[in-house]
């Protein structure tokens, strides 16, 4: 039997465990990446664990998120991420270099390497052929430092790609239809690996479009071919060394096949307040629209800006309409800027913004109230965008550019002919906002603000676990929702005593109230509970609020293991119906705890309710070792 291309990067990098459905592996990590919203805290960890330089082939430090300087803390953290990072062997992407996941297409990734990015969308990687993981900035630490990471061995789907987009159809539509089909829980545990005819039409920014957006599926991550498109791609960049060809072998298995045809597909919308709330385009003719944001690390590559131009180009932006526009990278807009693409999409009428994540993540541009926000970007979950009661849309940006020009909500196809961009024989090539490590890294002093506090660590684990629940939560909570991103919030990632003030928040603005008097207690959740980000303030401020276990009916792959890196329990119900017998306020008492976590079975009782229930603790037998131990960081030093 032969391999398929996800079985083959991890055969090749697996140094524990065995390559069997559902076991955990630790794989040996070529690259990371960091972004400053996370790194800050992944480089404290890094410091933590005492290594003087990292050990992978390549890691990278951007700075992409927190970009408003309203005051010293982003500036300070800045620096700090700056010096750290010359000192420690690491590269570092100066503001306005690009998003990190764009600029780390173009100028680093190497197809068949492994890559791990403390940002949930690190998975845009695989439309070059790498296998990229999101994860918390502990476990990118850890890889820095040269240790395993640690993952499920993966199921692999097979998407089967067949036909050919029509005009007007995109790849964002692609990703769209499998969200419809599948869900925001659809591909957990799951590893999707594009095939088929279909493929070979794809640029390598398109199908990192889709690879972006598989994190909304909850995949672990999504993978191409490496192949004559991907060779062609790193030429243009002055790459071409880099190519390795990678493909599956013709007898190859899969866990899952699904097949889209690709000339059967049509211009699809995400509407509030998730991206696989998906529906046609043309069902959606004549929704106002009040403001467009094209750019993010989905649909911000030189050929999406190109089409946008083309779009815009000897017309006026509907005086109704707010539109701004973000160009991926550094790269992207000093070529847009030499051709004169960028001159039209300033006649339009449209607002230039800084190459950054911007309007995504609510770093300004947040719309106004009860606004329609069309937007290019990855996740539409309620409040992101920066106002609660806007309705954010996902679009491809052949559909924002045309919307912003009608004024509301319009299918392309209606249009025109489509607009044709060819990818360039040759991109512009100018890294000087890369700035390299230090040669000798004992000479440099790393600056740190007043905002640098140090970041919480667990206690090893009592045998008796008590406490009260202090909030329950429906299915689908996000870290958006556990730890709030925005403009406000965001300069104190580094600050974790500031960041618990806000924890949970937009589920009850009592929460952090409760956990202090409280002296912690428990978190109760529904269904893939953390979604989303894979920001791990979400479980470092609530250890720092002293939660001790958080209890749902399922978790999201990078939050659990968060959770678990920081030594907090996430148990499972046996039964999810007793999820509707626990209320706010009730005791729970866990007995037994350190017996319980090496059983993986627990009974916790409701002293309130007088009634107990069956739990179980999903983890490897590596991690019941952190959580009895409290954390990973404790764990590594006791060995």
């Amino acid at each position: 039997m032969g391999s398929n291309i996800v079985e083959k990067i991890l055969k090749e990098h697996l140094v524990i465990g065995e390559m069997n459905r559902g076991s955990e592996i630790g794989i040996r990590i070529d690259q990371t990446l960091t972004q400053d919203s996370t790194g800050t805290m992944a480089y404290l960890q890094f410091e933590a664990l005492g290594v003087d330089k990292v050990k992978t082939k390549k890691s990278v430090a951007y700075i992409d998120h927190n970009m408003l300087q309203t005051g010293p803390e982003n500036a300070d953290d800045h620096k700090y991420i700056q010096t750290v990072a010359k000192k420690h062997g690491i590269y570092f992407s100066k503001p306005g270099n690009g998003i990190c996941h764009q600029v780390h297409l173009e100028r680093v990734g190497v197809p068949g390497q492994t890559l791990v990015g403390s940002d949930s969308h690190t998975p845009t990687g695989g439309g070059i052929g790498m296998l990229a993981i999101g994860a918390g900035g502990l476990d990118v630490a850890v890889a820095m430092g040269g240790g395993e990471y640690y993952i499920k061995c993966p199921e692999v789907v097979k998407v089967n790609l067949t036909g050919r987009l029509n005009p007007w159809v995109t790849a964002k539509d692609i990703i769209l239809e499998l969200l419809r089909r599948l869900s925001v829980k659809g591909g957990v545990n799951k590893v999707f690996e594009y095939a088929g005819e279909g493929v070979k039409t794809l640029s390598v920014p398109e199908r990192a479009t889709i690879t972006n957006m598989g994190a909304e599926l909850g995949a672990t991550t999504s993978i191409f071919p490496s192949d004559e498109v991907t060779r062609a791609f790193l030429k243009a960049q002055n790459r071409e060394e880099n190519f390795v060809e990678l493909k599956a072998d013709e007898d190859a298995e899969y866990d899952q096949i699904v097949e889209i045809n690709l000339s059967e597909l049509e211009p699809l919308v995400a509407c509030p307040h998730s991206p696989d709330n998906v529906v046609k385009v043309s069902e959606l003719k004549g929704v106002k629209v009040d403001q467009v944001t094209i750019g993010s690390c989905t649909n911000s590559s030189y050929v999406d800006m190109m089409k946008v131009a083309g779009i815009l180009e000897g017309h006026t932006v509907h005086e109704d309409v707010s539109l701004v526009i973000g160009p991926g990278s550094k790269q992207v807009l000093n070529m847009i800027a030499e051709n004169g693409a960028l001159s039209k999409m300033i006649a339009s009428g449209a607002r230039i913004i800084e190459s950054g994540c911007g309007p995504c993540i609510g770093m300004g541009q947040s719309p106004a109230n009860n606004a329609v926000s069309l937007r290019t970007i990855n996740r539409n979950f309620e409040g992101r965008c920066g106002t609660v009661s806007a309705g954010v849309y996902l679009v491809s940006p052949e559909i924002a550019a045309v919307s912003a020009l009608k004024g509301y909500i319009t299918d392309p196809r209606e249009f025109g002919k489509g607009v044709e961009v060819k990818m360039p024989e040759k991109f512009l090539i100018n890294d000087n906002l890369i700035a390299k490590p230090a040669e000798n890294g004992e000479d440099v002093e790393v600056v740190r603000g007043p905002n640098i506090k140090p970041f919480p660590k667990a206690e090893e684990l009592k045998d008796t676990v008590m406490g009260k629940v202090l909030i329950k939560v429906e299915d689908n909570i996000t870290t958006d929702h556990i730890m709030p991103s925005n403009a406000k919030l965001l300069p104190f990632r580094s600050n974790i005593p500031y960041l618990s003030e806000y924890c949970l928040t937009p589920c009850n603005p009592e929460f952090p109230k409760r956990a202090n008097e409280n002296d912690g207690g428990f978190i109760l959740g529904g269904e893939n509970y953390g979604q989303g980000s894979s920001r791990e303030h979400a479980a470092l401020v609530p250890l720092y609020l002293g939660i001790k276990a958080v209890f749902a009916k399922s978790f999201a792959r990078i939050h659990m293991a968060n959770l678990i890196n920081n030594g907090i329990m996430p148990l499972v119900f046996e039964n999810s119906n007793d999820y509707d017998d626990i209320d706010e306020f009730d005791d729970i008492v866990i007995n037994d705890a350190i017996s319980s976590i090496e059983t993986g079975k627990f009974v916790i009782e409701n002293k309130t309710k007088e009634k107990s229930y069956s739990m179980k603790l999903e983890v490897s037998e590596r991690q019941k070792d952190m959580i009895i131990k409290g954390g990973l960081i404790n764990s590594i030093k006791n060995k």
